[in-house]
């Protein structure tokens, strides 16, 4: 145990946590890089040259003399996925944290690092891409030390890309790092930080020993669940799986027993043995709280089942997605699905469509809200078609989050205007360092949700840096928009608004469907209702068949007496007309603005 070292690295996005990795899966000979970024084996990730899932890995390395097992853990540096990040400190005692030498000290850096202190990590600072032109090492060292209170010798200058500094910080990580604690004549206590789904061995879930030792062929069992299997194979994380024999406290790995449904493995379970079991199991893994909320539907109603299953199987590899099943007048039977942010949403829609061949319909994200009733009971909405009647309502609450951006001085009036636009409340300003300053405003979460991220990046020429937390339930003056087809309420499309951009919303929204819904034999009336008051009114005009056209010449009565029938026909028609909606009219509504 004394020769274990376990690690994560933490950073902002783009800061080079990955190929850092690479500089350090070469110097220890684990792997030949071939390509860049070898732990991100998603096509995705190598797409968009972000990283989406932590990756584990075990590296040997030779220090004075003896051997020493690295366990390093690559981390995602992206706000949507910071629960990969809390997993993965918690199953480390140390961190890396690299902050870019160019771009100095951003949100997510901080974030990250609070985590981890809260962890009683050890933190061992690492200024990266020292080798550019554009690099500022002496001003990005008074952030870092000013932020950690550490000493300048302690930061270590170091490149990703030249592999400038490597061996120190390996040094370093054995140096400064504390070995794992743990008792091994103790029972089984290994802790669960993720896992993935294979089609030919079941689910294979990752682990970290805390107490005890674990044999391959021992009987084991998840403590929450209260399932028991077999061991079947045990084994580390290189870029492969090795089997062994025997795993010890402080090691991490993997345990593969054939578990066929995805329900009985939770991220953050404790896996022990059947025969000495532990008596409690490891605390302090967070369950995931859902910040955007969005209808999945399935294109093809009989694909409902499938879509159910490749869920569940992506909810192995993604912890922090989280559903349940609903349903829609307008697009059937489908799931309501939490997802972290924007971006997450996105990714899951991607990898769903990629890996399941699962193509889906997404209504508009929004969050959740507490809806107090007359009574003064509690109801929690997600959907609009969830809401009581207007009526029966005493007053709604909706989610607030303290977010914290920082940036430089000069975009600090466009930040503000955007701020102050999306209902924010600014609570402080503090100056960083020389010209960077970090903003903390209040702002009700369903109003970033949309398109916040990036109007922030655009009027800040992407030098604003953006981190939130939830920051509790606020009452407010929120309004269910509906929209009405002929006086019918169509609930796909209804939406819970703020009372002061209901009317425009309402209006753009009857503009936009104006322009999808094909015309029919009679006028079909679109309009925006707040309650039983309307708002916005748009009409798309009928087509009208020439009955005239075969009757040419003679008494204008002729013609008359057609136009009349017409007209009995139209209004019968009127009273029993149907409107179809376009599969593209729900999807336009979601890229209004």
């Amino acid at each position: 145990m004394k020769h274990i070292r376990n690690f994560c690295i933490i950073a902002h996005i783009d800061h080079g946590k990955s190929t850092l990795a690479d500089r350090l899966l070469e110097y220890t000979q684990t792997v030949k890089v071939t390509e860049g970024q070898m732990l991100d084996d998603m096509d995705l990730e190598k797409e968009r040259g972000i990283t989406i899932k932590s990756h584990a890995i075990q590296m040997e390395y030779t220090y004075k003399g003896e051997k020493y097992v690295l366990n390093l853990i690559d981390t995602p540096g992206h706000v949507d996925f910071s629960y990969e990040v809390s997993r993965s400190i918690a199953a480390c005692e140390g961190a890396l944290l690299v902050v870019d030498a160019s771009q100095g000290v951003q949100a997510q850096t901080i974030s990250n690092l609070y985590m981890a202190l809260e962890n009683d990590l050890e933190i061992i600072p690492v200024m990266n891409k020292c080798d550019m032109d554009s690099a500022m090492p002496d001003e990005v060292e008074d952030e870092i030390v000013e932020l950690l209170g550490c000493k300048r010798e302690e930061i270590i200058r170091a490149s990703g890309k030249t592999g400038l500094g490597v061996e120190e910080i390996l040094d370093a990580v054995i140096e400064r790092i504390p070995h794992p604690e743990g008792d091994e004549e103790a029972p089984l206590q290994a802790l669960i930080f993720d896992s993935v789904f294979n089609s030919f061995r079941g689910i294979i879930a990752y682990f970290k020993i805390e107490n005890g030792v674990i044999r391959k062929g021992d009987k084991v069992k998840f403590f929450n669940t209260g399932k028991e299997y077999d061991a079947d194979e045990i084994g580390v994380l290189k870029m492969d799986m090795v089997p062994r024999n025997e795993l010890r406290t402080g090691d991490v790995g993997y345990i593969i027993s054939g578990i066929k449904t995805s329900k009985e493995v939770k991220v953050g379970d404790t896996i022990t043995q059947i025969s000495r079991p532990c008596e409690k199991a490891i605390s302090g893994f967070e369950e995931v709280k859902p910040m955007v909320f969005a209808g999945l539907y399935p294109i093809d109603a009989e694909d409902y089942e499938n879509l159910r299953a490749s869920l569940e199987k992506l909810q192995l590899n993604d912890a922090s997605l989280t559903f349940m099943p609903e349903s829609s007048v307008a697009l059937g039977f489908g799931f309501r699905c939490g997802f972290l942010g924007l971006l997450h949403m996105e990714i899951v829609q991607e990898r769903l469509d990629r890996e399941f061949d699962m193509n889906v319909i997404t209504t508009v994200p929004n969050v959740s809200y507490k809806v107090y009733d007359k009574q003064g009971e509690v109801k929690e909405v997600h959907n609009p078609s969830g809401m009581p009647e207007i009526t029966l309502i005493d007053h709604i609450e909706e989610p607030f989050i303290r977010a914290s951006i920082i940036t430089t001085t000069n975009y600090i009036g466009p930040i503000m205007t955007l701020c102050l636009g999306k209902r924010g409340e600014l609570i402080k300003q503090e100056y960083i360092s020389g010209n960077r300053v970090e903003i903390f405003y209040d702002i009700p979460l369903g109003e970033i949700v949309i398109d916040f991220y990036d109007k922030l990046k655009s009027i800040s020429k992407g030098y604003a840096s953006f981190d939130y937390h939830m920051n509790g339930f606020r009452p407010s003056k929120l309004i269910k928009l509906d929209i009405l087809l002929n006086g019918e309420p169509v609930d796909a499309l209804s939406t819970l608004t703020h009372v002061d951009n209901a009317e425009t919303f309402g209006r753009r929204m009857c503009e936009k469907l104006k322009e999808l819904i094909p015309r029919q034999q009679f006028d079909i009336a679109i309009q925006a209702a707040i309650g039983a008051k309307i708002i916005a009114r748009e009409t798309v005009k009928q087509l009208r068949k020439d009955v005239t056209a075969k009757c040419y010449g003679g008494d204008v009565s002729r013609k008359r007496k057609l136009l009349e029938k017409q007209k009995k026909g139209k209004k019968r028609m009127k009273q029993i007309g149907n409107v179809e909606v376009p599969q593209k009219a729900f999807l336009a509504v979601l890229k209004l603005d």
